[in-house]
């Protein structure tokens, strides 16, 4: 089972700054998915800083959240 998203930081650069349950920390680029169905709603800055965490995963304030897999398997390592 993979952990679960314990926090999230949205950055101005369509990236998410994410700690996982398991303590890893790691970044999302959400920018390939920015041209692909709702995630185009994300494409406002404004909208994209309401990113939180919802049942283990990233969640907006327009409900569209990213299955908890695609997070943590497609993230990459940050070195704290």
């Amino acid at each position: 089972m993979l952990p679960k998203l314990r926090q999230v930081i949205s950055n101005i650069d369509y990236t998410l700054s994410c700690v996982f349950e398991d303590g890893s920390h790691k970044v999302f680029d959400v920018k390939p998915y920015l041209d692909k169905g709702d995630f185009v709603e994300l494409k406002d800055i404004q909208l994209f800083k309401t990113a939180h965490v919802f049942m283990g995963t990233v969640q907006w304030s327009n409900e569209l959240d990213i299955a908890p897999e695609t997070l943590f398997l497609e993230s990459k390592e940050l070195v704290v």
